[in-house]
Protein backbone atom coordinates (compact mmCIF):
# COMPACT_ATOMS: atom_id res chain seq x y z
CA UNK A 1 0.00 0.00 0.00
CA UNK A 2 1.46 3.24 -0.53
CA UNK A 3 0.64 6.91 -0.17
CA UNK A 4 -0.25 9.30 -3.26
CA UNK A 5 0.24 12.71 -2.87
CA UNK A 6 -3.24 15.12 -3.33
CA UNK A 7 -4.14 18.44 -3.81
CA UNK A 8 -7.79 18.59 -3.12
CA UNK A 9 -9.59 21.52 -4.39
CA UNK A 10 -11.24 23.63 -1.66
CA UNK A 11 -14.63 22.42 -1.14
CA UNK A 12 -17.28 21.64 2.00
CA UNK A 13 -16.12 18.32 3.43
CA UNK A 14 -18.00 16.09 5.43
CA UNK A 15 -16.50 13.55 8.41
CA UNK A 16 -17.44 10.79 6.09
CA UNK A 17 -15.96 12.14 3.38
CA UNK A 18 -13.09 12.98 5.38
CA UNK A 19 -12.85 9.59 6.97
CA UNK A 20 -12.70 7.40 3.57
CA UNK A 21 -9.44 9.94 2.41
CA UNK A 22 -8.12 8.91 6.10
CA UNK A 23 -8.75 5.34 5.46
CA UNK A 24 -6.78 5.28 1.49
CA UNK A 25 -3.39 6.20 3.16
CA UNK A 26 -1.20 3.46 4.85
CA UNK A 27 -0.03 4.80 7.86
CA UNK A 28 -3.45 4.69 10.06
CA UNK A 29 -3.63 1.21 8.73
CA UNK A 30 -0.33 0.25 10.50
CA UNK A 31 -0.89 1.91 13.67
CA UNK A 32 -4.20 0.20 13.28
CA UNK A 33 -3.24 -3.24 12.88
CA UNK A 34 -0.47 -2.45 16.33
CA UNK A 35 -3.53 -1.51 18.04
CA UNK A 36 -5.61 -4.34 17.45
CA UNK A 37 -2.98 -7.11 17.92
CA UNK A 38 -1.86 -5.16 21.42
CA UNK A 39 -5.38 -5.11 22.65
CA UNK A 40 -5.58 -8.48 21.90
CA UNK A 41 -3.14 -9.87 23.70
CA UNK A 42 -4.04 -7.69 26.64
CA UNK A 43 -7.42 -8.82 26.63
CA UNK A 44 -5.77 -12.74 26.64
CA UNK A 45 -2.98 -12.44 29.07
CA UNK A 46 -5.18 -10.54 31.90
CA UNK A 47 -3.73 -9.87 34.94
CA UNK A 48 -5.86 -6.73 35.07
CA UNK A 49 -4.14 -4.54 37.88
CA UNK A 50 -4.60 -0.73 39.57
CA UNK A 51 -1.63 0.35 37.76
CA UNK A 52 -3.25 -0.59 34.18
CA UNK A 53 -5.63 2.16 34.76
CA UNK A 54 -2.85 4.31 36.02
CA UNK A 55 -0.82 3.94 32.90
CA UNK A 56 -3.35 5.54 30.38
CA UNK A 57 -3.96 8.49 32.93
CA UNK A 58 -0.17 9.11 33.36
CA UNK A 59 0.02 9.17 29.09
CA UNK A 60 -2.80 11.51 28.54
CA UNK A 61 -1.44 13.82 31.09
CA UNK A 62 2.12 13.64 28.96
CA UNK A 63 0.65 13.41 25.28
CA UNK A 64 0.86 16.99 24.89
CA UNK A 65 4.62 17.56 25.92
CA UNK A 66 5.84 14.39 23.87
CA UNK A 67 3.82 15.52 21.16
CA UNK A 68 5.88 19.33 21.52
CA UNK A 69 9.07 17.51 22.10
CA UNK A 70 9.13 15.07 18.90
CA UNK A 71 7.90 18.39 17.35
CA UNK A 72 10.83 20.88 18.46
CA UNK A 73 13.33 18.15 18.19
CA UNK A 74 13.19 15.80 15.47
CA UNK A 75 9.93 17.37 12.70
CA UNK A 76 12.40 20.31 12.96
CA UNK A 77 15.45 18.87 13.21
CA UNK A 78 17.88 21.45 11.29
CA UNK A 79 20.00 19.41 8.85
CA UNK A 80 23.29 19.10 10.13
CA UNK A 81 26.65 18.29 8.63
CA UNK A 82 29.51 16.56 10.27
CA UNK A 83 32.63 16.07 7.98
CA UNK A 84 31.40 14.39 5.10
CA UNK A 85 28.41 13.23 6.90
CA UNK A 86 24.91 14.68 6.40
CA UNK A 87 22.56 14.50 9.45
CA UNK A 88 18.60 14.90 7.81
CA UNK A 89 16.53 12.19 9.12
CA UNK A 90 13.52 11.41 7.08
CA UNK A 91 10.88 12.80 9.42
CA UNK A 92 13.02 16.12 9.33
CA UNK A 93 13.22 15.77 5.67
CA UNK A 94 9.51 14.99 5.12
CA UNK A 95 7.98 17.62 7.85
CA UNK A 96 10.32 20.82 6.15
CA UNK A 97 7.58 19.02 2.75
CA UNK A 98 4.57 19.50 4.85
CA UNK A 99 5.07 22.96 5.44
CA UNK A 100 5.92 23.83 2.38
CA UNK A 101 2.44 22.17 1.00
CA UNK A 102 0.36 22.22 3.92
CA UNK A 103 -2.54 21.00 1.67
CA UNK A 104 -0.93 17.89 0.60
CA UNK A 105 -2.62 15.13 2.06
CA UNK A 106 0.04 12.28 1.25
CA UNK A 107 2.41 14.81 3.80
CA UNK A 108 0.19 15.15 6.63
CA UNK A 109 0.51 11.76 7.91
CA UNK A 110 3.41 10.11 9.75
CA UNK A 111 5.67 8.39 6.84
CA UNK A 112 5.33 4.73 6.66
CA UNK A 113 9.03 3.84 6.51
CA UNK A 114 9.50 5.62 10.06
CA UNK A 115 6.66 3.92 11.24
CA UNK A 116 8.64 0.38 10.23
CA UNK A 117 10.91 1.41 12.98
CA UNK A 118 8.73 3.32 15.12
CA UNK A 119 6.26 0.40 16.13
CA UNK A 120 8.86 -2.12 16.73
CA UNK A 121 10.94 0.39 19.17
CA UNK A 122 7.37 1.14 20.95
CA UNK A 123 7.34 -3.28 21.02
CA UNK A 124 10.45 -3.09 22.60
CA UNK A 125 9.90 -0.88 24.75
CA UNK A 126 6.12 -1.98 26.08
CA UNK A 127 7.84 -5.78 26.30
CA UNK A 128 11.19 -4.71 28.13
CA UNK A 129 10.89 -1.36 30.07
CA UNK A 130 7.58 -2.42 31.83
CA UNK A 131 8.02 -4.80 35.04
CA UNK A 132 4.92 -6.95 33.57
CA UNK A 133 4.28 -8.02 30.57
CA UNK A 134 0.35 -7.00 30.34
CA UNK A 135 1.37 -3.42 31.65
CA UNK A 136 3.67 -3.29 28.94
CA UNK A 137 0.69 -3.90 26.75
CA UNK A 138 -1.61 -1.41 28.28
CA UNK A 139 1.19 0.83 27.65
CA UNK A 140 1.43 -0.04 24.09
CA UNK A 141 -2.41 -0.60 23.70
CA UNK A 142 -3.39 3.28 24.31
CA UNK A 143 -0.13 4.34 23.04
CA UNK A 144 -1.61 3.09 19.53
CA UNK A 145 -4.91 4.65 20.20
CA UNK A 146 -3.11 8.08 20.68
CA UNK A 147 -1.27 7.55 17.57
CA UNK A 148 -4.44 7.07 15.56
CA UNK A 149 -5.92 10.09 17.26
CA UNK A 150 -3.20 12.18 16.61
CA UNK A 151 -2.96 11.26 12.72
CA UNK A 152 -6.84 11.26 12.61
CA UNK A 153 -6.48 15.06 14.39
CA UNK A 154 -3.55 16.36 12.34
CA UNK A 155 -5.19 14.88 8.81
CA UNK A 156 -8.51 16.69 10.10
CA UNK A 157 -6.88 20.15 10.84
CA UNK A 158 -5.43 19.94 7.14
CA UNK A 159 -8.46 19.19 4.92
CA UNK A 160 -11.42 21.27 4.27
CA UNK A 161 -13.42 20.28 6.84
CA UNK A 162 -14.67 23.02 9.04
CA UNK A 163 -14.55 23.22 12.83
CA UNK A 164 -18.22 22.68 14.55
CA UNK A 165 -17.35 22.66 18.54
CA UNK A 166 -15.08 25.11 20.61
CA UNK A 167 -12.67 22.80 21.27
CA UNK A 168 -11.72 21.43 17.64
CA UNK A 169 -11.93 25.03 16.62
CA UNK A 170 -9.37 25.70 19.08
CA UNK A 171 -7.07 22.92 18.49
CA UNK A 172 -7.68 23.81 14.65
CA UNK A 173 -6.97 26.77 15.11
CA UNK A 174 -3.61 26.68 17.23
CA UNK A 175 -2.13 23.95 14.79
CA UNK A 176 -2.86 26.56 12.11
CA UNK A 177 -1.08 29.07 13.30
CA UNK A 178 2.13 27.12 13.19
CA UNK A 179 1.50 26.17 9.70
CA UNK A 180 0.43 30.03 8.07
CA UNK A 181 1.79 32.30 10.83
CA UNK A 182 4.52 31.53 12.66
CA UNK A 183 6.54 28.24 13.04
CA UNK A 184 8.92 29.08 15.75
CA UNK A 185 5.34 28.36 18.14
CA UNK A 186 1.97 26.39 18.70
CA UNK A 187 3.51 22.67 18.66
CA UNK A 188 0.93 21.10 20.17
CA UNK A 189 -1.32 19.11 17.46
CA UNK A 190 -3.93 17.29 19.13
CA UNK A 191 -5.11 19.85 22.21
CA UNK A 192 -4.30 23.54 22.44
CA UNK A 193 -2.95 26.48 25.23
CA UNK A 194 -1.75 22.83 26.85
CA UNK A 195 2.48 21.85 26.48
CA UNK A 196 2.50 25.38 24.74
CA UNK A 197 1.42 27.65 27.06
CA UNK A 198 3.78 25.51 30.12
CA UNK A 199 6.64 25.68 28.20
CA UNK A 200 6.36 29.43 26.54
CA UNK A 201 5.14 28.85 22.68
CA UNK A 202 1.85 29.81 23.08
CA UNK A 203 2.00 33.74 22.35
CA UNK A 204 -0.65 36.04 21.91
CA UNK A 205 -0.97 35.49 17.57
CA UNK A 206 -1.36 39.12 17.43
CA UNK A 207 1.89 40.23 19.10
CA UNK A 208 3.46 37.69 16.65
CA UNK A 209 4.73 38.91 13.31
CA UNK A 210 4.28 36.55 10.32
CA UNK A 211 7.58 34.67 9.40
CA UNK A 212 8.91 34.58 6.21
CA UNK A 213 9.94 30.83 6.74
CA UNK A 214 6.85 29.38 7.61
CA UNK A 215 6.52 27.20 4.49
CA UNK A 216 10.57 26.85 4.27
CA UNK A 217 11.84 25.89 7.36
CA UNK A 218 15.31 26.97 7.17
CA UNK A 219 15.48 27.90 4.07
CA UNK A 220 15.44 24.10 3.14
CA UNK A 221 12.76 23.71 1.26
Amino acid sequence: MTATHTRPTRKPLTLIEAGREFWRHPSPWMILATLVVAAGARITLGDWQITDAMVPVVMLAAFPFFEWLVHVCILHWRPRQIGALRIDPLLARKHREHHVEPRDIGLIFIPWQALLWVLPVALAIALLVFPRTALGLTFLTFLTVLGLCYEWCHYLIHTDYKPKTVVYRAVWRNHRQHHFKNEHFWFTVTSAGTADRVLGTCPDPASVESSPTVKNLHGQA
